[in-house]
Parts: C-alpha cells; sequence; structure tokens
C-alpha cells in the first residue's frame, strides 16, 4: 500500500510566500500594549522624527533596553522591561513615541519622579520637536477632591468610555511639567479591555495633534493664497480689455502660477495628512464608546470643539488652493484663445495683403505679356523685312507690301502661342 504524504507547510503545496508576507502578517499583531491592570501610571512622548537621526534613535532604545543598536535595524517597534517599566517604543511615518508603563499603587497621580529610572537628558539628541507629551493615571479609584486639584476646573472634561466601564477625567491642558494629564477610573475594565481603551485614548490624542499641525501651516499662507486670488482677479479682468499688452499678461500669469505652484508643493503633504489624522482620530472616538455624564463636557465634545473647525481650516485652504488652480489654467486658456485669435487676425490680414499684391502681380503681368506680344512680333517682322530684302530681286511683289501683310498674321500667332503656353502652366501647377 503506497504511503499517502502529509502536507505540513505550504511549501508542501509547492507555494511560496510573498517576500512582505511575514512583516505584514507581524504588523497586524505589533503595536498593541499589554494587559494592563488599575492601578498603574504611564507616561507617553511623541516627537517628530529626523531621518538623520534613526541611527541615534536605535542607539539610545538599545542602551535602554540592554540590546544592541544592530538588533533593531529596520524595526519600527519595540517592547521591553527595565526594572519595573515597560517601554514601548514606535515609530511612525511623521513621529516616534515612547510609552513607559509602571504597574502598582501611587500616591501622586501625575508625579513625574515616578518614572526616574529614565536618565536625566535622555532624548537628547534626538531633538526638541515634541508634538505630545502625557501622563495617565489608571486607578481603580479616587477621591474626588484629589482628582479636583488635578485639572482646571474651566476645562475639565468628564465622560464614561466602554459603555460606562471606565471613566475619563483631563483638561487638555498643558501644565507646569510640560505634560498634560488623563486619568481614567476603572469601572469594570477587564485587562485587554483596558489596555485597549487606553491605546485608544492616547491614539486619539497623538493623531489630534498631529492633525492641527497644518493649522499653523494654513493661518500662515491664507493671506498668499488671498492676494493670489486678487491677483488673478486682476489679470482676469486685464485680458477682457483690448488695450492690455499680451506678453506683459502672459508674463505676469506664468509668474502667479510658479508662485501658487510653490504654495502647493509646500503645503499639499501637510494638508492631506491632516485630514488623514483627523479621520483617524474620528474613528478612535467612536471605538472609544462615549457616554455622557450630566454637567461636563464629553471627549467627543472637546475634540468637535477644538479638532474639527482647525481640520476644516485646513480643508478649506486646500480646496481655495485647487480652486485657484482650476481657475489659472483657465485663465491661462482664456489668455492663449486671445492670442491665437489675434495670431489669426494678424494672418488674416497678411493672406488679404498677399492677394492684393498677387492680383497686382496678375495685372502687372498680364501689361508684359501685351507688351511681350508687341516686341515679339517686331523682331520677328524685322527678321522677316531681312528676309524678304534677301530676295527682293527675284520677286516682283514689294517686300513692304509683304511685311504689312504678316504684321496681323505674326501679332495674332505670338498672342496665340502665349495664351497656349500659359495655359499649359496653370495645368501643371493645378494639383
Amino acid at each position: 500500500m503506497t504511503e499517502v504524504p502529509i502536507i505540513r507547510t505550504i511549501e508542501d503545496l509547492g507555494l511560496v510566500s510573498h517576500p512582505q508576507r511575514s512583516a505584514l502578517s507581524n504588523e497586524m499583531h505589533v503595536r498593541k500594549l499589554p494587559a494592563i491592570s488599575a492601578p498603574a501610571r504611564l507616561m507617553q512622548i511623541l516627537i517628530l522624527h529626523n531621518s538623520s537621526r534613526v541611527e541615534r534613535e536605535h542607539e539610545l532604545i538599545a542602551a535602554f533596553c540592554g540590546k544592541s543598536a544592530s538588533d533593531l535595524a529596520n524595526q519600527n517597534y519595540l517592547s521591553c522591561h527595565v526594572q519595573d517599566v515597560h517601554l514601548i517604543w514606535e515609530r511612525h511615518t511623521e513621529f516616534s513615541s515612547f510609552m513607559f508603563i509602571k504597574p502598582g499603587p501611587f500616591d501622586d497621580p501625575f508625579d513625574p519622579a515616578t518614572f526616574a529610572m529614565v536618565p536625566r537628558g535622555w532624548f537628547n539628541g534626538l531633538g526638541d520637536e515634541v508634538v505630545r507629551a502625557t501622563q495617565l493615571a489608571f486607578a481603580d479609584a479616587m477621591e474626588k477632591g484629589r482628582i479636583a486639584e488635578s485639572f482646571c476646573e474651566e476645562d475639565l472634561v468628564l465622560c464614561d468610555v466602554a459603555d460606562g466601564a471606565g471613566r475619563l477625567w483631563s483638561d487638555f491642558r498643558l501644565h507646569d511639567d510640560g505634560f498634560g494629564r488623563l486619568l481614567l477610573v476603572d469601572n469594570g475594565l477587564t485587562g485587554q479591555e483596558a489596555a485597549l481603551v487606553i491605546q485608544r485614548l492616547q491614539e486619539l490624542g497623538n493623531y489630534r495633534n498631529m492633525a492641527l499641525l497644518g493649522l499653523p501651516v494654513a493661518q500662515r499662507l491664507t493671506p498668499k493664497v488671498t492676494d493670489f486670488e486678487h491677483q488673478l482677479s486682476e489679470l482676469t479682468a486685464a485680458i477682457a480689455c483690448d488695450d492690455s499688452d499680451d506678453n506683459s499678461l502672459l508674463h505676469d500669469l506664468s509668474t502667479l502660477s510658479a508662485a501658487m505652484a510653490a504654495v502647493i508643493a509646500e503645503t499639499h503633504y501637510r494638508m492631506s495628512a491632516s485630514r488623514a489624522y483627523a479621520k483617524i482620530s474620528s474613528d478612535r472616538l467612536t471605538s472609544l464608546r462615549v457616554d455622557r455624564v450630566p454637567g461636563f463636557q464629553t471627549l467627543g465634545d472637546f475634540t468637535d470643539r477644538r479638532l474639527l473647525p482647525a481640520v476644516r481650516t485646513c480643508i478649506s485652504f486646500s480646496d481655495r488652493l485647487e480652486d485657484l488652480s482650476r481657475r489659472v489654467a483657465w485663465t491661462s486658456a482664456l489668455l492663449r484663445t486671445r492670442v491665437d485669435t489675434a495670431l489669426s487676425r494678424q494672418n488674416r490680414d497678411l493672406l488679404r495683403s498677399m492677394d492684393q499684391r498677387t492680383q497686382l502681380q496678375l495685372r502687372l503681368q498680364e501689361a508684359v505679356e501685351g507688351l511681350s506680344v508687341v516686341a515679339i512680333s517686331y523682331y520677328l517682322l524685322s527678321l522677316s523685312a531681312y528676309i524678304l530684302r534677301g530676295i527682293e530681286h527675284v520677286t516682283a511683289v514689294s517686300h513692304d507690301v509683304v511685311l504689312a501683310a504678316l504684321a496681323p498674321i505674326i501679332l495674332i500667332f505670338v498672342s496665340y502661342s502665349l495664351h497656349r503656353f500659359r495655359q499649359r502652366v496653370q495645368s501643371s501647377d493645378a494639383p
């Protein structure tokens, strides 16, 4: 009996994995927080990274975790433990995040000394472009008086998340230590659910701040776009005037188009990124399943009040640039039509002048042909006279009488010959 081979791997089926298959599979499982139970303290720092500092970032993380920098080559994620602190490092397209997690009870929910194991000046060499720095306290219970001391009452955000399994407190302000503060009280969150809520809270804040990076750019360049619109309106009005100079208009329009292209190149990525980050923030907010606590603004209220106007400003800025690009293209086409019309008019006048000259040349040619008939006939009669004088002694007819008779015959013959020649030339030129 023949033994049936056992299929154990996809290679046994004759299949070959895509080169990126393993990396793509791992990507779906990394970038998540470990199970977290209250109480615990978290600190996250978000910095805009620089491509020239990638090796320095790897060296920093490797030294902190007791690894070799070569082990992190081409990696964008690392999770390791140092003493009683869990470090999670992630490198994204524009920023890197450093999250420190320390489980266990705490007296002060927002004391930076909790993470004293992070060396002073640890981030030196990575740049000082911090986008967001937050401390998050995950507690099983908190006294309301202690909570009131930690936040600004005027901007207090209080709401339930995960369908009431957790309660969030924050004022989303930068405090004296340079950190923002979030307090999450456990009202029944399981370990993995708590980690998921915390991750979504942090991602909501991270992507919200990244989305807001487009607002200063839009505000700074909006006056320039307004000036572009005024210049374009003036150029469009000038095109309608017959006495305006086309060369000057073309130069001004080209200058405007180049300046506008420079603004689009400078801002396109930032505006597109702001829209993308805002969409991710909206998705994270929806996934948190926020419920209102009477008398307080929710996380959704704060986000809608702060983020949406900024993103809409960026979208409006991008839309104005796109509309301006279309209008510049339309104005260029209008100016091109005007130039083409002027060229057509010049060509028409030139053709008319050439036609007039052709008619004049034709009349001159006809006059010359008339004179040619007379001249040729005169020369033929002269030749005939020489011949008749030579034979005058052998004929009784006077050569003058013969010349008089030959004159009309020669004229008719010459005229007919030139007419036939002209017809033959015209027929050969015809297509």
